[in-house]
């Protein structure tokens, strides 16, 4: 028992500092911004003339 106690304090510890980290470092936005460069490039290629389709 004491054993299984140990390793889910290690595993919760784990998320806790991954979490923690990703929110001090504002890295979710950080990666949010660079998607959104990448689709702005990706659809600037993208032919003008077409028609927009709903």
């Amino acid at each position: 028992m004491k054993k299984v106690l140990k390793i889910l304090f290690k595993v919760i510890s784990i998320i806790f500092g991954v979490l923690f980290t990703i929110y001090m470092l504002n890295l979710d936005m950080k990666v949010v911004g660079f998607i959104y460069i990448w689709l702005n490039k990706f659809h600037d290629k993208k032919d003008s003339l077409r028609d927009i389709q709903f």
